[in-house]
């Protein structure tokens, strides 16, 4: 039989969505928060040559610059104000998370609760200050060298990199709020919403190829048949679960004794999300940001690097896996599922897996599964983020179409969908417990009018 919740979710309909006020007051302000962050990629940087730059940008969009102007809103394309993006505080949450499984003070304030979480996100705020000081800084002076400005010079570069810094830590802010005040993860909408703008422009520009001949019918047919199967695939291997039993033994409370009962730990075979993706893609455009606008001379290193590491090139495949592979295991294992943390809650509470000891037998055991579920789990990111990459190559498909795009956008809409359910079943439940309250006091008041006596006569 399905639980109350399952049959609660499966009643749920457009009316129940009507009626949820607060639900409905959330998903006007992330919509609203959302319309401003497209309008901001539309207001230009002060000092660029809008004519020049969407000449070189027409030239670089089969390559990287089609990768990072995707990933930007079209933003960088356009040299908006939002041209940085969020990937600096994703850098920077990156090297935060990753000193604060190395360094002890901040291993210390991990486990302080709310307090050490706040001390760590001002910590990550500063570093996404430094970062995008440091990119912006770069890509104006890479603009400057590519002719790209109407009056280089010290002032064109200040503006530019207060322009571009205020830039990203206002988009920081808006994910922040529409996290706390909105539906869905604000950082995660963001990258989502950059990416869902850009992809009917690519779409038109890769049919419009195949309707001059450029590219043949059977290679859009089979690039059409390859998202959709992608898109179910992302999708099955999202929702894809390993249950592991957990039984909780008899208890007494006081004379009245109840029976033990038992549930299932879910653990999903990606717990990690698109989390991996993101970081590993943050890394990887981060030194080809500034080579994209620097057309002037390139020093050796900067040649090597853009060489080898160039999208579609074995090494790039090989990092990009590489990477994909170590951030799932590290955000399994250090944020989003410590085994230790839920060993100690499952001890707490009571409940054990049958056949292990409850503590540390059972972490060592939520250790080994886990880490046997991230195995697969790793692969199916890896396999999910490269095969794009490498039949672009093959092809030659002149749009970008990735699979960490493909992450991003399914991930991020299963997430906000199953948000909202959450928030209609939270009202409905509400719902409930008010009508329960009005005929608890209904029924105390006609048995206390039924029930009423006169004085008793002595």
């Amino acid at each position: 039989m399905a639980s109350a919740a399952e049959q609660m979710a499966a009643n749920l309909s457009w009316g129940t969505l009507g009626k949820a006020t607060e639900l409905r007051q959330r998903i006007f302000f992330t919509i609203g928060l959302l319309m401003i962050y497209r309008l901001g990629t539309y207001i230009p940087v002060p000092g660029i040559d809008a004519g020049a730059l969407r000449d070189f940008m027409e030239q670089a969009a089969s390559g990287i610059g089609g990768i990072l102007s995707m990933f930007t809103g079209g933003a960088l394309g356009r040299m908006g104000v939002f041209a940085l993006g969020i990937m600096p505080y994703i850098s920077a949450s990156i090297i935060v998370q990753l000193v604060a499984t190395m360094y002890e003070p901040w291993k210390a304030l991990k486990k302080e609760g709310e307090a050490g979480r706040r001390k760590i996100n001002q910590y990550t705020r500063y570093g996404t200050v430094i970062l995008a000081s440091g990119q912006a800084f770069a890509l104006a002076n890479s603009l400057q060298a590519g002719d790209l400005v109407h009056s280089p010079g010290i002032f064109f570069i200040i503006s530019a990199v207060v322009t571009l810094v205020g830039g990203t830590m206002f988009l920081m802010w808006l994910g922040e709020q529409i996290t706390s005040r909105g539906i869905g993860n604000g950082i995660s909408l963001i990258i989502f919403v950059g990416i869902v703008a850009e992809i009917p422009a690519a779409l038109v520009q890769f049919l419009s190829q195949g309707r001059s001949g450029a590219i043949s019918p059977a290679v859009i047919i089979g690039v059409l048949v390859m998202v959709i199967a992608v898109i179910g695939f992302v999708v099955f291997m999202e929702r894809a679960l390993r249950k592991i039993h957990i039984q909780y033994p008899r208890r007494q409370v006081g004379m009245k004794v109840y029976d033990g009962g038992s549930s299932h730990l879910p653990i999903k075979v990606n717990p990690a999300g698109v989390i991996p993706a993101i970081f590993a893609s943050a890394l990887l455009l981060l030194p080809t940001t500034i080579s994209t606008f620097n057309t002037g001379a390139q020093g050796p290193v900067m040649s090597a690097i853009l060489a080898y590491f160039g999208p579609g090139q074995p090494l790039y495949l090989a990092f990009y896996a590489g990477m994909i592979i170590f951030f799932t295991f590290f955000y399994t294992k250090e944020v989003s599922f410590k085994v230790d943390d839920v060993a100690d809650n499952l001890k707490s509470q009571n409940g054990f897996v049958p056949g292990i000891r409850p503590g540390k037998k059972t972490a060592e055991y939520l250790d080994y599964v886990v880490t046997r579920i991230l195995v697969l789990g790793s692969l199916y990111l890896a396999a999910v983020a490269l095969l794009p990459e490498i039949l672009r190559t093959q092809l030659a498909i002149p749009f970008y179409f990735g699979g960490t795009s493909v992450l991003i956008v399914v991930s991020v809409t299963m997430d906000t969908i199953n948000q909202v359910q959450s928030h209609l079943l939270a009202y409905q439940y509400e719902g409930l417990i008010e009508k329960s309250q009005l005929r608890g006091n209904r029924g105390t008041k006609s048995k206390s009018k039924s029930g009423r006596k006169g004085p008793a006569r002595r």
